[in-house]
């Protein structure tokens, strides 16, 4: 054990944050005038800090083998600090690497049937509506705003995403839009409201299907939008629709079912028609996961299934499934702001979470929020948006000859008002 505190006297030494730590026995390391403290009640929790497995310590937090004194700011700089490495290069090489991916994708392939899906989806989005609408925005936008301009508030900015979505893919009075794993609604009612679509929503979560079918009768729009409890694999394909958006749900298709994703999104599509793809992916090329345990407290108390896959093989499965990618953009910075905002209304609301879950979930999600702040401010993850369509394959479709569907080739148009 000396040695291990030997260790950890050095890596609070060396934080650039001043922080320090409490052992259980009451000897402390670290700034003399930190503004965070850690206090372990376990001490199998120093070997934790010792490794820098961050993940591991989170855990310890949830489960009460740890706590903390001080912001969520100050805590996530001194866990930068800690994780003492860049947690996108933990890609394991050699000769069995194949094996190792092999193994990877059967576990993908077994963790994302239909049923597994549904019982994900309810794990992280049926906890309680009440604790999500403490902390989200009145919309309960549950994805990455879009802070078009620096003065804006959560709720314009999720508002501004919404349009900003809307307006990429150029929604039109009366056509069909297709929003899958529609969350609360935000998207779809927006979209129903201020562009005239029919539009249908789908998503696997009962309390947000509930949710946005008491909103659809309530604002008068039942012969317009509609909302789902179905599986994106069991979408009738027998009518495509014109536009389709799927905001930050392809997280959660899996290594091994995106061609069925992408496969499916282009067959629900009409030829010419716009695809909207909006979601997290990985900020190293080859990791499944962040390294320092981070992924692993993330699939036990959060997002079981999720899995991050980098820009360049998303791009590869979409293009080989027979979509054209048309713009990328990237909003990380966003996704870090929009996490703060979050991890604020969370903090600022901690004694009501407390009423409406458990200690144990109010501790997770607060490490979470606050975490993947952290994570998007650091590029170990990133958002993006891929506006992508589905080739007619006649030449003189669209405004330009070779376009083949109603993109123009250039980006003034959704900034044009």
């Amino acid at each position: 054990m000396p040695a291990l505190e030997a260790i950890v006297r050095d890596k609070f030494d060396a934080l650039g944050a001043p922080a320090a730590l409490v052992l259980p026995g009451g000897q402390r390391v670290g700034s003399a005038d930190a503004r965070v403290v850690i206090r372990l009640n376990d001490m199998r929790s120093l070997a934790h800090v010792a490794a820098g497995q961050v993940g591991k310590l989170a855990e310890d937090y949830v489960e009460g083998r740890a706590d903390f004194d001080g912001s969520m700011r100050d805590l996530m700089s001194a866990v930068t600090g800690l994780v003492g490495g860049d947690p996108t290069r933990g890609v394991e090489h050699g000769p069995w690497r194949w094996w190792r991916e092999l193994m990877r994708r059967g576990k993908s392939l077994a963790r994302h049937s239909a049923e597994a899906d549904a019982r994900q989806v309810e794990f992280h989005y049926d906890v309680s509506d009440d604790f999500y609408a403490l902390w989200l925005d009145p919309r309960r936008v549950y994805s990455c705003a879009y802070y078009a301009e620096p003065t804006m508030t959560l709720a314009n900015a999720q508002e501004a995403k919404l349009d900003h979505i809307c307006r990429k893919l150029m929604l039109r009075e009366g056509e069909r839009f297709l929003d899958v794993g529609a969350g609360w609604g935000g998207l779809l009612l927006w979209a129903a409201e201020h562009y005239g679509v029919q539009a249908t929503g789908i998503t696997l979560s009962r309390n947000q299907h509930a949710h946005v079918t008491r909103l659809i009768a309530e604002r008068g729009l039942s012969g317009r939008v509609k909302m789902e409890l179905l599986d994106y694999r069991a979408l009738p394909e027998h009518e495509p629709w014109d536009k389709i958006a799927s905001v930050g749900m392809f997280e959660h298709v899996g290594r091994a079912l995106l061609p069925t994703y992408f496969d499916k999104l282009l067959r629900l599509l009409k030829p010419g028609g716009l695809l909207m793809n909006h979601g997290i992916t990985a900020g190293g090329t080859s990791n499944h996961q962040l390294g320092a345990g981070m992924g692993n407290f993330i699939e036990r108390y959060i997002f079981p299934g999720g899995e991050l896959l980098h820009l360049s093989h998303v791009l590869r499965e979409l293009s080989e499934a027979g979509l054209e990618a048309l713009d990328v953009e990237n909003l990380r910075p966003h996704y870090a702001r929009t996490l703060w905002a979050w991890s604020d209304g969370l903090e600022s609301q901690l004694g009501h979470a407390r009423e409406i879950t458990s200690e144990r979930v109010v501790r997770a999600y607060r490490l979470y929020l606050a975490g993947s702040a952290m994570a998007f401010e650091q590029g170990w993850i990133t958002l993006h948006q891929i506006l992508a369509s589905r080739p007619s394959g006649a030449l003189s479709d669209g405004p330009m000859r070779g376009a083949q569907s109603v993109y123009p080739f250039q980006r003034g148009y959704v900034y044009r008002r």
